[in-house]
């Protein structure tokens, strides 16, 4: 390791040998007094924050302003007025001209931590301040020049934000002329127990306690975690154990109590082998499909038993066969005899009731369309949905002006149900 790179390891506090951070410090100081613009890569909590300060410290302009913007803690509706600036009167609350971010660091550095959450019309001014160094305060049609260097990090995936139009293209290429990658924690093995001990000099000075001391199974343990929150998890959990804990010696079981480790269980692997068209994706699927062949059924015993009664005709007909019949078809969908007429069986008589339907089915035509109810003369008038249901939906829809969940509801079916039944009757008008 060269000298200077140790050199700055101790200057910002950074501890670790891990490859991938050794090369990410060693960008930094060779980009470090260009003007050429950074994006600094990497999850939440890795210490993205340290690139740009070394950057700084590091270039021509370390004796001018550094100055840091985190673009997501700041409302879309003022972060152009942070940035920019803006002239007295721009806008409600504007009682006097407010020089931005761009103007007070004219000549130094800002840090855009976040940057992928910056909103898209401001994404549009960030590009011309980077393209022409010239922005304009909010309210203003002066355009005025700054000489910034720029460095931004994100946590966000930038290809996946581009292709969901939440970031612009050309202001990525513009942002990322050099990309620094920050190596998360899980990966960084041989350096979480240096930074355990790091930390726990640090806080047990902070609080005058005695230090921390892990027991080599528990050195073990915290190498083998993943560290979701990174080293702001790290730095977390020591501070915790050494203000909570009584006894400095740490065992693995009293480390489990703080980070248990995470059980990975068996995952549902799709077969390729197996046939496209028998993976239903859901039970939902599944169930939907279990009715329709539910349906499919009853529809074929229906028609059999149609064709029984045709060809045998009901003085054959033994009570037994009566009751099933009655079973399976309500009176409005009793199967046809003789043509024109409908079969019902009251009480198992020999003789049955014959009733006149609304609609005779064709040869083709499925029994379980035929739900028309025609009332009897003598009959007094009913409003339930069996023996008057056009009459019914014509009223719960005019009651309820046209909505029909309301009408659905008020008649107890579904709205699917009701859809079927406005279509059946023609009245979508």
């Amino acid at each position: 390791m060269s000298n200077e790179l140790q050199n700055i390891k101790n200057r910002f506090g950074i501890i670790g040998n891990f490859p991938a951070l050794n090369r990410a410090l060693e960008k930094s100081i060779q980009v470090a007094p260009t003007d050429i613009s950074v994006l600094v890569i990497g999850e939440s909590g890795v210490g993205k924050e340290f690139i740009p300060k070394i950057i700084h410290s590091e270039s021509k302009r370390k004796h001018q302003p550094y100055i840091v913007v985190n673009c997501g803690a700041i409302p879309e509706g003022t972060i152009d007025s942070e940035l920019f600036g803006h002239e007295k009167g721009a806008f409600t609350g504007a009682t006097a001209t407010r020089k931005g971010y761009f103007e007070v660091a004219d000549g130094g550095t800002i840090f855009l931590d976040e940057v992928g959450e910056l909103p898209l019309q401001t994404q549009v001014r960030l590009l011309r301040v980077l393209e022409s160094g010239e922005f304009m305060k909010v309210g203003s049609s002066q355009v005025q020049k700054t000489n910034v260097r720029i460095v931004a990090a994100t946590n966000v995936n930038m290809m996946k934000a581009i292709h969901d139009g939440r970031f612009r293209e050309d202001l990525y290429y513009r942002l990322n002329t050099v990309q620094i990658d920050m190596p998360p924690l899980r990966e960084r093995k041989g350096d979480i127990h240096l930074l355990f001990r790091k930390f726990a000099i640090d806080f047990a000075e902070k609080y005058r306690m005695p230090e921390l001391e892990l027991e080599p199974s528990a050195v073990h343990y915290i190498d083998n975690y993943s560290f979701p929150g990174n080293i702001r998890q790290l730095r977390n959990l020591v501070e915790q154990m050494t203000v909570v804990e009584r006894n400095r010696n740490i065992t693995v079981e009293k480390l489990a109590e703080y980070i248990p480790m995470e059980t990975h269980l068996p995952m549902v692997v799709n077969n390729p082998s197996t046939p496209k068209q028998n993976d239903f994706g859901s039970e939902r699927e599944i169930m939907y499909k279990i009715l329709f062949d539910m349906r499919n059924d009853i529809n074929d015993l229906k028609s059999l038993t149609s064709e029984l009664i045709k060809n045998r005709g009901a003085g054959d007909l033994s009570n037994h066969e009566k009751n099933l019949i009655n079973r399976i078809y309500t009176p409005e969908s009793q199967p046809q005899v003789n043509s024109g007429s409908l079969l019902y069986f009251e009480n198992n008589n020999e003789t049955p009731t014959v009733q006149t339907p609304t609609i005779i089915s064709g040869p083709d035509d499925s029994y379980e369309d035929i739900e028309d109810i025609e009332i009897e003369e003598n009959r007094p008038e009913s409003l339930s949905l069996q023996n008057n249901e056009k009459d019914l939906i014509i009223k719960a829809l005019e009651k309820y002006k046209g909505r029909r969940n309301r009408a659905a509801d008020e008649l107890g079916i579904s709205q699917r149900t009701l859809y079927r039944k406005i279509k059946q009757y023609n009245l979508e008008d």
